[in-house]
């Protein structure tokens, strides 16, 4: 997936009062306003699920290694890593001018104290089957970390660079710290309105230089009208859009840069759980959504049809599925082998505030096209926090989710789809072919082989329609005259809010 930018050339906005050109020691600040349409709902790394709660996450905490604008796996807080000949030992060192927000020293003993705290099944860390193949982790050394591994995981730098994986501080009580942040990013918390704004403050101790901006301000603006307004008026300088309809409204001397993302818009099935155990059911569902429909009636076509891997060096041919074409005929049958040839009735949860603006159209899409074979879905449009709460408690039978893209498949889906994956309750769905698929897959360093096995995790996602995979969709990054240096990325992250300048 190769990202494409284009610039909308649009006529001028008024200066707002938030922000000004930092040039010189006497120059204003530079305060930039982010608008967004909904509010974090969880301050710790470990298990923030949300977008909106990852992304501001990003900025105030490190990872030992980090993802390039190519998405190419680059150093962080380590600023190297040595993997022993039998692929069983990786060793880590850490960089020595690195100290968190609270003036203390990042040292070994506290990427021990992490990793350690996020494979402990009590911590709910959303990414401890990243950390399933480490047996141990010792600090050789104050700033030299050793990982030795029960089996070879290709995937480990690439899993080490998420936010989920994030480092603290040793001694951090996670109480504390869900409301009071305490990292080494480059930007700390300086204050949070529930539901009307977080703002950021530049760390000036940051590793890598402190950043251009003063503090950033994540405003929140349910209506994202509302939000383009502001930008039109220039009190919002940066926003993040996935309805191009609405895009094409803003005006200004505004770029727009359209950007695919890694992430996919999908319909999950709780296959734990009668009817949507039953693969004939699964099936019925999956060949009669017409993703194309819901792409371009539901989403203003923006977007990509995908299959189940987005990654760009293993990405899923969408047309490889048991009904690459909607059949209701089979759709039909496939009911009446499960015993419901009378039709049955489902629920859906969805996100009814956020991101993505277009999920409840895309359900009542999905809701309309399923009323075709006879099966009722009663749609229950949730705001974004108790949504997050089903979800991660698996309490649905169906969801229409907007889950993250990785740039390596294991990343991606380990967590889900492997029998002991930390996610598996919400997949909905394992078998000993897929957990023997996936350790292949961390086992294997050559690229065509690797490519190889993920196809057949692909297929067999496909075959047994364990979820229906809609679209991977584009993101336009709105940003007001003066905002230099931003990158829009594929994965959907803000870090390159590091770089930024704001001069008005």
């Amino acid at each position: 997936m190769i990202l494409s930018i284009s610039a909308l050339a649009l006529t001028a906005c008024s200066n707002g009062d938030n922000g000004s050109a930092a040039n010189g020691d006497d120059a204003a600040p530079q305060n930039l306003v982010v608008g967004t349409s909904s509010d974090v709902d969880n301050l710790l790394p470990w298990t923030a699920t949300h977008f909106h709660s990852v992304r501001v996450l990003q900025n105030i905490y490190g990872t030992l290694t980090e993802l390039d604008e190519e998405l190419n796996v680059v150093p962080g807080l380590a600023e190297d890593w040595e993997v022993s000949e039998d692929a069983l030992t990786v060793t880590f060192t850490l960089r020595e001018d690195v100290t968190f927000h609270d003036g203390s020293d990042l040292t070994a003993d506290d990427v021990v104290a992490s990793y350690e705290a996020i494979m402990d099944e009590e911590t709910a860390a959303v990414s401890a089957t990243y950390l399933a193949a480490v047996d141990s982790v010792e600090a050789t050394d104050t700033h030299e970390v050793t990982l030795t591994l029960s089996s070879p995981d290709g995937a480990l730098p690439s899993k080490l660079a998420l936010g989920s994986t994030a480092i603290l501080p040793a001694d951090a009580d996670l109480d504390t710290i869900s409301n009071e942040p305490n990292g080494t990013g480059p930007f700390a918390l300086e204050s949070h309105e529930a539901n009307e704004a977080l703002t950021l403050a530049a760390n000036p101790d940051y590793w890598d230089g402190e950043p251009a901006l003063d503090s950033v301000e994540f405003r929140v603006i349910p209506d994202e009208n509302a939000i383009v307004s502001a930008l039109q008026a220039g009190n919002v300088h940066l926003a993040a859009f996935d309805d191009p309809v609405l895009v094409d409204t803003i005006g200004g001397d505004i770029e727009i840069h359209e950007t695919p993302q890694l992430s996919y818009q999908v319909l999950q099935f709780n296959g734990y759980t009668e009817p949507l155990d039953d693969v004939d059911v699964r099936l019925a569902i999956a060949c009669t959504v017409d993703r194309y429909e819901v792409l371009e009636s539901a989403a203003m076509g923006a977007g990509e049809v995908t299959g189940p891997i987005t990654s760009p060096a293993y990405l899923s041919d969408p047309d490889n599925r048991p009904c690459p074409e909607p059949d209701l005929d089979r759709a039909q049958q496939h009911l009446a082998d499960a015993g419901y040839a009378d039709g049955l009735t489902l629920s859906m949860i969805v996100m009814g505030d956020g991101y993505p603006s277009t999920a409840v159209a895309q359900a009542e899409n999905i809701q309309a096209q399923l009323d075709q074979i006879g099966i009722t879905v009663q749609i229950e449009a949730l705001e974004s926090g108790s949504y997050v709460d089903r979800w991660m408690e698996a309490d649905f039978e169906l969801a229409l989710a907007l889950n993250g893209g990785q740039p390596d498949p294991d990343v991606m889906y380990g967590r889900y789809f492997i029998s002991d994956g930390n996610l598996n309750q919400v997949a909905g769905y394992s078998s000993e072919t897929l957990d023997e698929l996936f350790a292949q897959g961390l086992e294997e360093t050559e690229e065509d082989s690797r490519r190889e096995i993920y196809d057949q995790v692909s297929a067999e996602l496909e075959e047994e329609a364990v979820w229906v995979w809609l679209f991977a969709p584009y993101e336009y990054t709105a940003l007001a005259e003066g905002v230099t240096g931003y990158t829009p990325m594929a994965n959907g992250s803000m870090k390159s809010l590091r770089d930024t300048s704001l001069e008005q």
